[in-house]
């Protein structure tokens, strides 16, 4: 469910009282896996950046999505197969009765972290 929350606090405080526990978890798998990144609201959604947009989640009726630059998710194709993907295939889709994914949302994050900060150092030294 989207939302104008200015961050992530508000707007996990103004979900339903059944998805709150999602988001806090989804939030806190980010953030120690990447504790460098920032938070923020970005399209109306709470995210995190590092070097970069690194990731997007959000509650909606019947699932819940967390949103990944295809370029980072695309490394994930096999792990990502018991999962439904949006159109764009730059979303995973899970029903809100299922677990969050922790130890693959962990890896994803990491992972695009990583390619994030790669892209900001040559891009650095492209500069230069």
């Amino acid at each position: 469910m989207r939302s104008s929350a200015k961050d992530i606090d508000d707007y996990i405080g103004l979900q339903s009282e059944n998805v709150r526990g999602i988001l806090i978890e989804i939030r806190q798998t980010i953030k120690t896996a990447v504790p460098e990144a920032e938070e923020l609201i970005s399209y109306q959604m709470p995210a995190f950046r590092f070097h970069g947009m690194l990731v997007w989640f959000a509650t909606f009726n019947h699932h819940y999505s967390i949103f990944i630059p295809r370029h980072i998710l695309n490394a994930f194709q096999d792990e990502l197969k018991p999962f439904e993907l949006s159109k764009s295939k730059s979303a995973i889709k899970i029903p809100l009765e299922e677990p969050v994914p922790v130890q693959l949302l962990t890896k994803i994050v990491k992972s695009g972290a990583k390619l994030n900060l790669q892209n900001a150092q040559l891009k650095t030294k492209r500069e230069k």
